[in-house]
């Protein structure tokens, strides 16, 4: 498996999993997810991505009782959270409305339980989850430089920001942003034609792909299902592999955040290695997604 480095010095593997629905597994025992780990350890994965609103502000304590019953498990994986958005939910029940906060003050709180949850010392890598229209730039930028300056935080960046978003918190930061992490795949790729992925690439920065396989709408009927089973067939391997193979092949360096409770399907991540993407079936994909050629 690749690995990629990121500003900040740190390495992640070039797929990612996700565990934005680790809680949704009729098994949420430490030693079922210690199994999902192992079975992204043995292809190279060790990359894992959490949020702390995932599973209503309970799937971070889901993997840090894993990492307490298996000393060393965390040491051999880098750890990606997020922060700033506040749902009517577990701890933050009470709040009447769902909304974002990018104070320092949130940021800060956020840091402390997010470790204390997922039982670490450090994060590899905090991203904001969400543009906040009520940022004010200087006080989140300051927040990240100072949480990368204590040592809790090795790398920070973004999620879902839009160029502009991006440039309005770096201008107020020390620190450089490291990725965005955006919806990326077949059934949305207009990141390749709206600047998200140009800006990024114009920066030598490589963007995480959340939902990389569409949430599933990628495999029904019609196009570009048709297209990618074709390609799937020739390559001896199922049609999501062919999906990730495709974010793979860009020379931006995406790294797809893979998410499924399905121990053979994680076991399967690697096979989108196997597919042969040259550029004229990268454009045959391109066009089946689009629903027509291209001008």
């Amino acid at each position: 498996m690749d690995r990629v480095q990121i500003p900040g010095g740190v390495e992640l593997s070039r797929i990612v999993y996700g565990m934005w629905r680790v809680g949704d597994d009729a098994d949420t025992s430490p030693a079922h997810i210690r199994a999902k780990i192992d079975a992204c350890l043995e292809q190279g994965i060790t990359t894992i991505d959490q949020a702390d609103i995932y599973g209503e502000y309970t799937a971070e304590a889901l993997l840090g009782a894993c990492f307490k019953e298996n000393p060393g498990l965390r040491d051999k994986c880098e750890v990606v959270t997020k922060c700033d958005i506040v749902a009517p939910a577990g701890r933050y029940a009470s709040a009447r409305v769902k909304h974002y906060d990018t104070s320092a003050a949130h940021i800060a709180k956020s840091i402390d339980i997010s470790l204390s949850e997922m039982a670490i010392d450090h994060i590899d890598l905090l991203l904001i989850h969400r543009p906040d229209p009520f940022m004010d730039h200087h006080e989140t930028g300051r927040a990240l430089d100072d949480a990368v300056a204590s040592g809790k935080v090795r790398a920070v960046g973004v999620s879902n920001f839009r160029p502009w978003d991006w440039t309005l918190l770096q201008s107020a930061m020390e620190t450089p942003l490291a990725t965005n992490q955006i919806e990326l795949s077949l059934q949305a790729h207009d990141a390749f034609t709206n600047g998200d992925i140009a800006f990024l690439q114009e920066r030598g920065l490589h963007p995480m792909a959340w939902s990389p396989l569409g949430g599933g709408a990628l495999f029904q009927d019609g196009e570009p299902r048709a297209t990618v089973s074709k390609i799937a067939l020739q390559n001896g391997v199922d049609e999501a592999a062919v999906a990730i193979a495709w974010l793979l092949a860009h020379p931006v360096g995406i790294l797809p955040v893979m998410g499924t409770n399905r121990i053979d399907r994680i076991a399967g991540f690697s096979d989108a290695l196997k597919v042969k993407m040259d550029r004229e079936t990268w454009f045959e994909l391109y066009t089946a997604a689009l629903g027509h050629e291209v001008a």
